[in-house]
């Protein structure tokens, strides 16, 4: 039996992760970064952990044909379909969210063109019952596209992450990777925030106290530079 990994940051504050969503990314590199590899416009997109479903509009506005939201955490999931509902009915009608972890699909064999997962709890080793799974759920021509945290390239955000989680093997998890036959490349990316508050509360949520508290202390403005890994798989 797979056991969903508690997710300390949007789990505990999610109203507090819907103000990093907002700051994280606002150019929509990873976008045009899947975006490179495989169109969106037709597709059935899948949203994999897709949290309190942020992304799920944005996807209908790239043109998809259908997107679903898997959730496994209930008061998610709920935020999700909350979301969706006040939505325009010709876009919430083109969205479902259902409550589901990676490892238990409730989806057809070969229904999902296009599969994202973006900081998700898809980091590595563990993962393997729900990779197994979406092998079942992929259709033929379609790709998966996992995003993570990326320390191979310096950022100040990833600096930040080494020095708050020095027991996160980078090498192991790039070696796990490697071995499931996914590619891998990075995506210069930015926070940018509006206010000094929202900024610090993200941090605080992000963070261990002690880590926290030091990175504010030493960090001026409003923008942190960021550098993720997109990882992508062709079906």
């Amino acid at each position: 039996m797979t056991t969903t990994i508690p997710s300390p940051n949007i789990w505990n504050d999610p109203e507090v992760y819907e103000t990093e969503n907002h700051a994280v990314d606002r150019g929509e590199r990873i976008e045009a970064a899947i975006l490179a590899h495989r169109a969106i416009r037709g597709a059935r997109v899948l949203d994999l952990g897709c949290g309190s479903g942020f992304h799920l509009e944005r996807w209908v506005d790239y043109g998809a044909r259908s997107v679903i939201g898997c959730e496994p955490h209930t008061p998610l999931a709920e935020r999700a379909r909350a979301r969706v509902a006040d939505l325009p009915r010709s876009t919430a009608e083109r969205i479902a969210v259902l409550e589901a972890g990676a490892e238990d699909l409730p989806l057809a064999a070969g229904s999902v063109d296009v599969m994202q997962a973006r900081w998700a709890y898809f980091f590595g080793s563990g993962s393997e019952p729900g990779l197994a799974e979406l092998d079942r759920v992929m259709a033929a021509g379609g790709m998966a596209f996992v995003v993570d945290n990326d320390l191979s390239v310096p950022s100040t955000f990833g600096r930040w992450f080494q020095r708050a989680y020095p027991a996160y093997d980078e090498r192991a998890t790039e070696r796990f990777w490697g071995r499931q036959g996914w590619e891998r490349e990075t995506v210069a990316i930015t926070w940018e925030f509006d206010r000094r508050s929202d900024l610090e509360d993200v941090v605080r949520i992000e963070f261990p106290a002690g880590a926290a508290e030091q990175i504010l202390s030493e960090h001026d403005g409003l923008v942190v530079d960021y550098s993720v890994v997109l990882r992508t798989r062709r079906y």
